[in-house]
């Protein structure tokens, strides 16, 4: 092994609940119509967790599945990172509930909170500590309920998101993987998309307005575009990579039109675009993954291509990770 290795992932892993929420049963509770959705999304359908299920049952499934692909044990872990914003708890962290169910003892864990960019964010750190020698194998992880956070009476968010969970490994290797990353905040923007109340700052209010998703969206949908965009320009100079160099991009899956936006900026095809946005809704920081393992298994990326991911979330949070499968 070099003194400075790559970090590569190895293996690939989803879970999605089985319940599927239709547009249709939409139209049933608040004044929508799956035309308009459709038309203004993309989305047809949502996952919703059981009741009962919680985060960590999804990320369990998701990361089984990924460790079985890199035919690696929960012993041969380094670190456990899952990005999360709906944890199962205040406290302890999903990650180490996590380790726990896979029966590993002892690696670090912890959530890393970034909301949908927040799988970017943790392949960012998991690319670090393998970087630097920290670690050898890391499993990272998005997991999310939103479902729980959710205001089923607001027909301006209740469209848009669902539930899942999506899983690799990252492992040193002596080729390049993960080629580069980049992670970025401002917190200016903090009231254009957030849940107002938390452990702190309204800890027993009974409005669901506050307990809730809460989102300005034509302003996102504004600096989420320009954003996008402008942080896969950068990634793609910091590497002396061309659009046309791409194989494929694999974005945060939040609205059709904003990836379909991204794509052609990049001067991408449709066929060099991962969408499940349609399927899945918006999973917050499960969406990648999800999407990702979804074009493994399927068939459609190879490896040695070369991947685009990307991601924005509230914050305002975005980062981008250019890899090579």
């Amino acid at each position: 092994m070099t003194d400075a290795p790559y970090s590569r992932i190895t293996g690939t892993g989803g879970y999605l609940p089985e319940r599927i929420m239709t547009n249709a049963e939409l139209e049933a509770v608040v004044d929508t119509s799956d035309a308009w959705i459709r038309e203004r999304t993309g989305i047809e359908q949502r996952r919703i967790a059981a009741d009962g299920e919680t985060t960590c049952d999804l990320a369990e499934v998701a990361s089984r599945q990924a460790m079985d692909a890199a035919g690696v044990t929960p012993q041969e872990l380094d670190l456990i990172l899952v990005a999360t914003t709906t944890p199962d708890k205040i406290f302890p962290s999903t990650a180490t509930l996590l380790q726990a169910r896979l029966g590993n003892h002892g690696a670090p864990a912890f959530d890393l909170q970034a909301v949908c960019t927040g799988f970017v964010y943790a392949l960012s750190v998991a690319d670090q500590f393998i970087k630097t020698g920290m670690a050898k194998t890391v499993l990272v992880v998005g997991a999310e309920t939103l479902s729980r956070i959710t205001n089923w009476e607001d027909r301006n968010t209740c469209v848009l998101f669902g539930d899942g969970a999506g899983a690799v490994v990252l492992q040193a290797s002596e080729s390049p993987g993960i080629l580069s990353t980049r992670i970025h905040a401002d917190g200016q923007y903090e009231t254009l998309l957030h849940v107002p109340s938390g452990p702190s700052r309204l800890p027993a209010t009974d409005d669901v307005a506050e307990r809730t998703m809460c989102m300005k969206g034509n302003e996102v949908f504004k600096v989420a575009v320009n954003t996008l965009s402008q942080i896969a320009a950068d990634i793609l100079s910091d590497n002396r990579i061309s659009p046309d160099q791409l194989d494929w991009l694999v974005p945060h899956q939040a609205n059709l039109r904003i990836i379909n936006a991204t794509a052609r900026k990049l001067k991408l095809s449709p066929d060099q675009t991962v969408v499940t946005v349609d399927r899945h809704a918006n999973t917050s920081s499960a969406s990648i993954p999800l999407a990702l393992n979804e074009a493994v298994r399927d068939g459609r990326i190879q490896k040695g291509e070369l991947i685009l991911l990307e991601a924005f979330g509230g914050g305002f949070t975005w980062g981008a990770a250019l890899l090579r499968f």
